[in-house]
């Protein structure tokens, strides 16, 4: 049944509502040219959704989590174990038995693979839920598959996994399950890259984490990997920790950085990719979205940029709505960008010239003393921001240049005056009205 088992070459990342979040990101991955994904295959969330709307009991699960909070545990635990346990012993419709077993099949005899949850909402720009579902390696017989698929999509009802969609609004009846079934790759090396710092925001640094064979350890946070921080196709930092040699030479490090900068680009966004090393060649068997990445501003070139935060300035922490974005910026008297509902002015140019410099520094000091910090600290740094090209303007304050707009001192005379004769009219209109009647009038000149 095409509808319900899809191979990983026939998707792409506009399918997540069939394949979820981890299934669309790896079909898309099949697409690119260069890049290696273990063959497989996957049971649509079109499967789950037939399958469990023959069970009761998560039927009315489901309506009793729409009715609870996150913070009421034992109740969700309770429901969830009883969601959980209904979903283990159901029986598959012999169609969709088949379709999974011939896909199966597929990948050689009694294949060992890699069964994967991939539910709808995951593997998303704003939210993860890394780790939220359950992925079993190894599995061998097409009995076992089935019976982990099953298992997969008993783990969209964890007290974790919901507790996380309660908190970011997800709503469970309409988050639904698919499942990636990838044949195993017998790995000498794996990892994690993320193409930009996680801890710094430093989207100029790869931070690739290694270790020997397979990375299920490394991802269950239960030993320490090797890690290299690279910058402009050169190691900046490492750190091995085996004994015994790295899990990777420096040339494969610049080889994956290489290789997942190009996704991050297909992608338009930092990605955290898991990988692998087999017979000397890498193989990605995941990518999604960095979210714990503030988001920057678009600068269109390949610069370094120093941003501050306007409504920091104004001590106006929350994000704007899109109406207060749309009036600041009609009324700034310089550009302003915007990223993450709060607005930025890109202050480079002042700090790359001496002249300027330590005028910035010395009124952003005095409205906030932490914001001068973070930018001392930026020019610390030495070559992070370049100087004025030799021989060039330094930077000219908004208004002034040779383009500067000429002033015209008639201007706001005229305007002194037009308000000066508003208010005398005003005055003597309001002398000859009181009571009831001054009221009227005062608010017919507002609605005015």
């Amino acid at each position: 049944m095409r509808g319900y088992v899809l191979d990983l070459q026939d998707i792409d990342r506009s399918q997540a509502s069939v394949a979820g979040g981890k299934g669309a990101n790896l079909g898309e991955l099949t697409r690119m040219t260069g890049i290696r994904v273990p063959p497989g295959f996957c049971v649509t969330t079109g499967a789950f959704r037939r399958v469990v709307a023959e069970a009761p009991v998560v039927r009315s699960g489901l309506e009793q989590l729409s009715r609870l909070h996150a913070d009421d545990h034992s109740v969700i635990r309770a429901v969830c174990d009883g969601i959980r346990a209904s979903i283990d012993p159901l029986a598959l419709p012999d169609d969709l038995s088949r379709s999974i077993s011939a896909a199966y099949a597929a990948l050689g005899s009694d294949a060992r693979v890699a069964v994967r949850s991939s539910a709808t909402a995951e593997d998303l720009p704003n939210a993860s839920f890394a780790g939220q579902q359950d992925t079993f390696l190894n599995i061998s017989g097409v009995e076992s598959v089935l019976r982990h698929i099953r298992r997969c999509w008993a783990s969209l009802f964890t007290e974790r996994a919901v507790t996380y969609r309660m908190r970011n609004g997800f709503d469970h009846g309409r988050v639904a399950m698919a499942v990636v079934v990838q044949q195993m790759v017998d790995a000498d090396a794996s990892g994690v890259v993320f193409t930009a710092d996680p801890i710094t925001g430093n989207r100029r640094i790869t931070v690739i984490d290694a270790v020997r064979g397979i990375g299920e350890a490394l991802v269950a946070g239960h030993v320490n990997p090797d890690m290299w921080r690279v910058r402009d196709d050169a190691v900046v930092e490492s750190n091995p920790v085996s004994n015994h040699g790295a899990a990777l030479t420096q040339v494969q490090v610049l080889r994956l950085a290489a290789l997942c900068r190009r996704i991050q680009q297909h992608f338009g966004q930092p990605q955290d990719i898991e990988w692998c090393l087999a017979d000397g060649d890498f193989q990605i068997v995941q990518s999604r979205p960095i979210t714990t990445l503030f988001p920057v501003p678009s600068s269109g070139d390949s610069g370094n940029h120093v941003y501050v935060s306007v409504g920091h300035q104004q001590m106006m922490t929350d994000p704007l709505k899109p109406l207060g974005l749309s009036f600041w910026q009609m009324t700034t008297p310089r550009p302003m960008a915007e990223a993450g509902g709060r607005l930025f002015v890109d202050v480079t140019p002042m700090l790359a010239s001496s002249a300027s410099r330590a005028g910035l520094l010395d009124a952003l000091g005095r409205s906030d003393p932490l914001i001068r910090d973070a930018i001392e600290t930026v020019l610390d740094r030495g070559n992070f921001i370049p100087p004025p090209p030799e021989g060039g303007p330094a930077w000219t304050p908004p208004g002034g240049g040779s383009d500067a707009i000429p002033t015209d001192a008639a201007i706001p005379a005229a305007l002194i005056e037009h308000v000066r004769q508003s208010l005398a009219a005003l005055e003597r209109a309001i002398a000859t009205k009181s009571g009831v009647e001054l009221l009227d009038f005062i608010e017919s000149d507002m609605e005015e």
